[in-house]
């Protein structure tokens, strides 16, 4: 990591509040393109402000903006003061931005990410355009997780100044033994958590109403495509938890015999890290907007399972930091590294 990275992240997270704050006074003044307004069935998310009214939201998200990009600066280019206040405002903004406005929409981008690619390529499946799929309201949601993530590098580089630790490593010390321990709960409890998404999708492909009414199941039955999308995200999902005993199981550091192009060499941290990391933080807020939707009486395994994406993503977290921990060299800048390094296949004890 570039040793300017809090200086660049602390100059785009004020560029970017000043630009939303800015945008809220638009909307405020009854500038067309509110993100959060009621919109066509065709065009709602299930963000936590979907539908609120710009007159509330407006000034608050043009106060916010505002203030925190001033914010952002000062924590950036001033001497840390070490203010819990500071701190708390961040970590607010960061959380609520990155976990609690968002919906889905990350997590579907993700997931359909292949899919979308061939449609923009060949109008595959129908004459939908992409702006179907990619339109302003689901790209606003975006935005404003990426607006999270940039809160929750700054304010990290600001505690990290404040307690005079190192801005690359942070100058923790954690022994990779305890860490591999902990990792190996966390994948446990991660690929445990997707079992219920996977079992109802699944049944529901092979004819058996799990979760759901018989009427509910017959309609998915004569809709083209639903019960196919349905089991090929159940597939998805137990992928996914397959990758996810790498970050505790040798294979996840050295490339195995099976992938023969690569066979023998170690796999590249950041190869495991970035995406998994991504998947985590897009998982939490999918969680988050299942548990605000109603459950209906006789379909709970609607958004049921999906409730467990917010464990299953704190989980993959916590797997991936630990992973980030073990596999970790010495510091580039303090010098610092942890003990030793105990390989995922060996036992920590």
């Amino acid at each position: 990591m570039s040793p300017r990275w809090p200086v660049v992240t602390g100059t785009l997270t004020a560029a970017w509040s000043f630009a939303y704050g800015a945008a809220g006074l638009a909307w405020t003044l009854d500038a067309p393109g509110y993100p959060f307004a009621v919109v066509h069935e065709d065009r709602t998310t299930m963000s936590l402000l979907e539908g609120t009214p710009v007159e509330v939201v407006g000034p608050i998200l043009c106060g916010l903006g505002l203030f925190g990009g001033v914010v952002a600066l000062l924590m950036t280019f001033r001497p840390p003061q070490g203010r819990r206040s500071v701190l708390v405002f961040g970590w607010l903004l960061a959380v609520t931005l990155a976990l609690l406005i968002p919906d889905f929409t990350l997590l579907a981008m993700i997931a359909f990410a292949p899919a979308i690619v061939v449609f923009i390529f060949t109008g595959v499946p129908g004459p939908q355009e992409l702006g179907d799929i990619v339109y302003w309201h689901r790209l606003n949601l975006l935005i404003v997780f990426a607006g999270g993530v940039l809160w929750a590098f700054t304010t990290l580089a600001y505690q990290r100044r404040s307690r005079g630790a190192c801005l690359a490593c942070g100058s923790t010390r954690v022994d990779p033994a305890k860490a591999l321990r902990w990792g190996r709960w966390a994948v446990a409890v991660a690929v445990l958590s997707t079992i219920p998404y996977e079992l109802t999708r699944a049944a529901w492909y092979f004819g058996w109403p799990l979760g759901i009414t018989d009427e509910f199941h017959q309609m998915m039955v004569d809709t083209p495509g639903m019960l196919e999308i349905g089991l090929a995200m159940a597939l998805a999902s137990i992928g996914g938890s397959l990758l996810t005993h790498g970050l505790v199981r040798p294979w996840g550091e050295v490339y195995p015999r099976w992938i023969w192009f690569r066979a023998g060499r170690r796999v590249p941290p950041r190869l495991a890290i970035i995406p998994a990391g991504l998947v985590a933080l897009a998982l939490v807020p999918a969680g988050l907007m299942n548990l605000r939707l109603p459950f209906e009486e006789g379909l709970w395994a609607l958004n049921g399972p999906g409730v467990l994406w917010t464990v299953w993503g704190v989980a993959l977290g916590v797997a991936t930091y630990a992973y980030h921990l073990r596999r970790r060299t010495a510091c580039a800048k303090c010098g610092a590294t942890s003990r030793s390094a105990v390989p995922a296949g060996h036992s920590s004890e």
